[in-house]
């Protein structure tokens, strides 16, 4: 079951990143991901997907995640991408 707050975007995301702590062992993961009307989200797989924080930007969210020392997990999980898959 998704978090209350993850249910709104379960079919408008456009867009998923996964972002981790390599400082924390085993390496801490945070997902961001935005929806079609640029508003990102930062969801915590560990508790049960939880909403972070949401922003209205992706540089907002970006600058959130690296001032807690995240760092980008290369690559970028697009709806079209997932679409063109199935």
């Amino acid at each position: 079951m998704l978090s209350p707050a993850l249910e709104s975007v379960k079919d408008d995301w456009n867009f998923l990143e996964v972002w981790i702590d390599p400082m924390q062992s085993p390496p801490y993961l945070l997902m961001l991901m935005g929806d079609r009307m640029g508003v990102c989200r930062v969801c915590d797989p560990i508790e049960n997907y939880k909403v972070v924080l949401t922003s209205q930007s992706y540089e907002e969210a970006q600058l959130w995640l690296l001032e807690d020392e995240f760092e980008p997990i290369n690559g970028r999980l697009s709806l079209s991408e997932v679409l063109r898959g199935s």
